[in-house]
């Protein structure tokens, strides 16, 4: 089980979440009074909405812990999600969404839709060209001299 996996299964525990596609399509979302929390597009990562103030407010924090990647005036962050440690911080992070959502919201959690993540998809890399029989061979012999290495 990824750490990705361990990290919804919590989630889905949580009395105040509902999983769901998210409005970007891809992965599965996790949702609090019409306000999308989290996303999981990858086996390897999560997008949390944290909201723009705290974003700005956690960013010096944010920026010391190697699992986040945080862009100052965005509302969402990724968290890398590799080891145990990263699902707890992952959790933490919700927590803290949860209640600036509430709290932005004045209480009316409903009163300001969520804004669409910011997740691109990886871009396709283009094809790698077939190699000529006997190319890598031509390289290595321009590299070393004739006679060493064979």
């Amino acid at each position: 089980m990824t750490a990705a996996h361990r990290a919804m299964t919590l989630l889905e525990s949580w009395p105040n979440l509902v999983s769901g596609p998210p409005k970007c399509t891809v992965g599965q979302a996790f949702a609090s009074a019409g306000h999308e929390i989290v996303h999981f597009h990858t086996a390897d990562s999560a997008d949390l909405h944290l909201t723009r103030t705290a974003v700005e407010r956690l960013l010096p924090q944010l920026r010391h812990n190697s699992a986040i990647r945080a862009r100052p005036g965005a509302s969402w962050i990724t968290v890398l999600l590799d080891c145990d440690a990263d699902v707890e911080l992952l959790l933490g992070l919700v927590s803290v969404a949860l209640k600036e959502h509430s709290e932005e919201a004045g209480g009316d959690a409903r009163s300001r839709p969520s804004p669409p993540c910011d997740w691109e998809r990886p871009a396709e890399l283009p094809p790698v060209p077939a190699a000529r029989p006997g190319a890598a061979r031509r390289m290595v012999d321009r590299l070393m001299p004739h006679g060493h290495g064979h």
